[in-house]
């Protein structure tokens, strides 16, 4: 194991920005970037664009092979750490030796605890020289949904929510529905573009009749609609709502009964589901939260007082004997005269 040059982390970067790429469009894979470098010249870049194909590493080995270069004695930078293991595709590890790769420096340990450091054995056996841990914190960042999917089994959920000042989901009687802006709604399109399944609880369906499509600029034109999760006790719900009658009307899930938040998550899980967006309402946004179940918050707030509506986080079930939740890793961004604000939830342990 060698210790990373100060080349390294302006190249991991790079390769960063490949993987960025991937988000949203990978799963149950994660998104992966790479990058080919020699003699401080990229001879070749890929990451790694839907499940069953090629990762990042095959991608960036056929780049710089379409573009003609050698990349015998090549550095690999990779986001993650390279697959060991056969699946839909072949080991990674063996394409990079194959190759002739001289040194391999990756970013984040596989979480898969099945496979994580197995890598640095194989390459370092073919003498390879490895380098881990370069710009860690900022690739595990990017991975965390498949993380928490591949050790706990149980989907990453992000807490959207818009609301006023007074902390309003809702405005009164006879105004316009929308509380944040225009531009606060597109920017969380691409909150839906990062996961599997969005999901609303029966009475936003009623009152509101949300498409829950994706739409707008920058949406990758590979990526799949998401699921349509519907949470209602009684199914009760209207036969003509655009998620039941739209062209995507057959990725419209209705869960019914009295099943606690965990137990639907377990459910989404079985359904090959590993992240899901809570768009609301109140009530089930509470759910979420008193399950300690959100990993992820991404709140947009209005410069409007509605004075009464709907709570953005309600139900017996969370302000009854709950703590409050503090957030880390938190960012503040304006969007026009609104406000997002990103962070992560701080779970009190369990005794």
């Amino acid at each position: 194991m060698t210790l990373p040059t100060p080349e390294d982390e302006n190249w991991m970067r790079l390769a960063l920005t490949e993987a960025q790429y991937g988000v949203g469009l990978t799963s149950p894979n994660p998104p992966v970037g790479a990058l080919l470098v020699k003699d401080g010249v990229m001879l070749g870049k890929g990451w790694h664009q839907q499940a069953g194909q090629p990762h990042a590493e095959i991608e960036a080995l056929l780049d710089a092979q379409a573009q003609g270069h050698d990349v015998h004695g090549c550095t690999a930078y990779i986001t993650l750490e390279p697959c060991s293991t056969e699946g839909s595709t072949g080991a990674c590890t063996h394409a990079l030796i194959a190759a002739g790769i001289a040194r391999v420096v990756y970013g984040a340990a596989d979480p898969n605890p099945a496979h994580a450091g197995n890598a640095d054995a194989i390459l370092q056996e073919a003498g390879i020289i490895v380098t881990r841990g370069v710009l860690e914190k900022e690739c595990t960042k990017i991975i965390r949904p498949f993380t928490k999917w591949i050790t706990t089994g149980l989907p990453y959920v992000i807490a959207k929510v818009g609301q006023s000042l007074d902390g309003r989901l809702t405005r009164p009687m006879g105004e316009s529905p929308w509380i944040t802006s225009e531009d606060c709604r597109t920017h969380s399109m691409q909150l839906r573009v990062r996961c599997d399944a969005i999901m609303i609880g029966a009475e936003t369906v009623r009152q509101d009749d949300p498409k829950l499509s994706l739409r707008g600029p920058n949406i990758p034109a590979q990526k799949q609609q998401p699921w349509r999760i519907i949470v209602s006790r009684s199914e009760n719900l209207p036969d003509g709502a655009n998620v039941f009658t739209d062209e995507h009307h057959e990725r419209t899930l209705v869960i019914g009964g009295t099943k606690k938040f965990g137990a639907i998550l377990e459910e989404l899980a079985e359904k090959g589901i590993t992240s899901v967006l809570v768009e609301g309402g109140g009530n089930l946004m509470g759910q979420a939260f008193a399950a300690h179940a959100v990993d992820e918050i991404c709140w947009y707030i209005a410069p409007r007082i509605c004075g009464g509506g709907v709570m953005s986080v309600g139900g017996k079930s969370f302000v009854t004997g709950a703590a409050s939740i503090g957030l880390q890793n938190i960012h503040y961004s304006s969007i026009g005269d609104n406000l997002c604000v990103t962070g992560y939830p701080i779970w009190p342990k369990t005794p």
